[in-house]
Parts: structure tokens; C-alpha cells; sequence
């Protein structure tokens, strides 16, 4: 199997709405179903060969194009033995923005990406066209730009929850989150729900369990000591968890997709699948 990967960050003014561009080539792919992770980020998909074909979520299962909300369960990927396309990562309270909904509306769904207007179901087009990735990545800047609405800013507190959640990685309780920005745990979880589609906890999971995947991605195959570092009480709690969220146990999982992760790419794969 060949692959290779190019990555790149969005231009500065949307930066705050985009984490990252990804773009991906495979030939040789033998792995026939891939586990699209839960991660912090939704997703935009844009194929630029076969559409995709996803199985155990809601929505609309072959697509050329699309966006997936935040989920707490694979997204199952029929692969094909060539793929090629572009993997945009976008913060989930810079959505509304950016696709005039909220990030809560395409929670655990896929949606046709060509539903949101012109600009985007002319995007695979336009891409395909581009002669190479930094040509693909700046038409992703122009779209993307030129799609960004001025929208009501999530209330401040929201922000600081989410900031809070991230740069600990979900190790945070959440009566001490809500204590943080100054709301009850009952009125922070509502409007966090309203706003992501996922409660506070459920985005801490997320959150633990995407650390544990970048510590077995950078090399590490203790998984106590990944359980530990990852945020949970031990190997067995990992492996719950792993089993719940990616819909098999870790070892599982590195044997069948962690050698092509780790094989050129491994911090550019994109996590989740939808």
C-alpha cells in the first residue's frame, strides 16, 4: 500500500472556526472497513474519487461530500483501494458561522455537504481541478472564507467551558467547569448541550480518549501506563471506554489500523471519520 499525506493550516482570519486542512492518497488499501474515531472536531469530507460510503450513523450514507457532527461511536468507512481527498477539521463553536447552524444540530449525523448552498456543493469540483494540495488548500481558504457569516458569538462562558475542556484534556469535573465560568452545573450542561450537542462529560470522554489514540499513535504499547496518562483509573476502564467509543478493544485496534496510521501519517490522520 502507498499513501501520502499534506497538511496545513487555514489562513489566520479562520483559524478560530478551522482547526486544519488534511489531505490524503491511498492506493493499495486493503483494510475494507475503517473506524471513524469521536473526536473534539467536525468533520468535512470531500472525496475526490468514489463517494463515501459510511455505515452506523444517522444520515444520508453515500456522499461526495459532507459534514459530520461530534459522535460517541465509530463512524464505520467502507474504503475503497484508492482514495483521495481532503479532511477539514472545524471547531465546534465555530460552526454556526461558518454553516448557519449549530454544531448541536449535526450531532451524530453525516449531511450532504452540497445541502448548504452553491459554494459547497461546487467545492469537490473545484478541487479535483486544482493542479496539487497547496492549489486544493487555498481554494479550501477562499470557500471557506467567503462562507463565514457574521454570527452571534457563543455566550462567553460556553468558550471558556470548552477551552477549559481542552487544554485538559477532559480531566476536568464538571461541577468544577461550571464553577469556573460561574453557572450551575444544570444551566452550563443545557446550554453546552444546545450549543455542541454533547453534555460536558460526554465531550471529556471524547476528549481522554483522543489523547489515549495520540499516545499509542506516537509509539506507546503499555496500555496501563496509556491509561494512566490518557486520564483514566486503569487498563480495564481504557479498554471500556475503547470498546464504547471505537467499537473495539485497543489491541484490536492497533493491529488493524494503527500500521497504516503510523506508516507516514500518523499526525495527519484524520481521527474521526464523520
Amino acid at each position: 500500500m502507498s499513501h501520502s499525506w499534506a497538511t496545513r493550516l487555514p489562513h489566520p482570519v479562520l483559524r478560530p472556526l478551522v482547526t486544519r486542512y488534511i489531505g490524503y492518497a491511498q492506493d493499495g488499501v486493503t483494510l475494507s472497513v475503517h473506524r471513524g474515531l469521536p473526536s473534539r472536531h467536525l468533520t468535512l469530507i470531500i472525496s475526490l474519487e468514489q463517494p463515501i460510503r459510511f455505515a452506523g450513523l444517522p444520515g444520508e450514507g453515500t456522499l461526495q461530500s459532507l459534514v459530520g457532527g461530534l459522535h460517541t461511536s465509530p463512524a464505520l468507512i467502507t474504503q475503497d483501494r484508492v482514495q483521495r481527498g481532503l479532511h477539514i477539521e472545524l471547531d465546534p463553536l465555530g460552526v454556526r458561522a461558518l454553516l448557519g447552524v449549530t454544531a448541536a444540530e449535526l450531532s451524530g449525523r453525516v449531511v450532504d455537504l452540497a445541502s448548504f448552498g452553491r459554494p459547497w456543493a461546487l467545492l469537490p469540483s473545484r478541487l479535483s481541478e486544482a493542479a496539487d494540495w497547496p492549489a486544493r488548500f487555498a481554494v479550501l481558504d477562499e470557500v471557506l472564507a467567503s462562507s463565514a457569516a457574521s454570527a452571534p458569538p457563543p455566550a462567553p462562558e460556553l468558550g471558556e467551558a470548552w477551552r477549559l475542556l481542552r487544554v485538559r484534556s477532559g480531566g476536568v469535573r464538571v461541577t468544577d467547569l461550571a464553577s469556573s465560568v460561574g453557572w450551575s452545573r444544570r444551566h452550563l450542561g443545557e446550554r453546552f448541550r444546545a450549543e455542541v450537542g454533547l453534555a460536558p462529560k460526554q465531550v471529556a470522554r471524547v476528549l481522554r480518549f483522543e489523547r489515549a489514540g495520540r499516545l499509542l499513535r506516537a509509539g506507546s504499547s503499555d496500555l496501563a501506563s496509556v491509561a494512566v496518562e490518557a486520564g483514566y483509573y486503569d487498563q480495564a476502564h481504557l479498554s471500556n471506554e475503547w470498546r464504547a467509543l471505537a467499537g473495539c478493544s485497543p489491541r484490536t485496534w492497533i493491529a488493524e489500523e494503527l500500521p497504516f496510521l503510523q506508516d507516514g501519517g500518523a499526525t495527519a490522520e484524520p481521527d474521526s471519520g464523520a
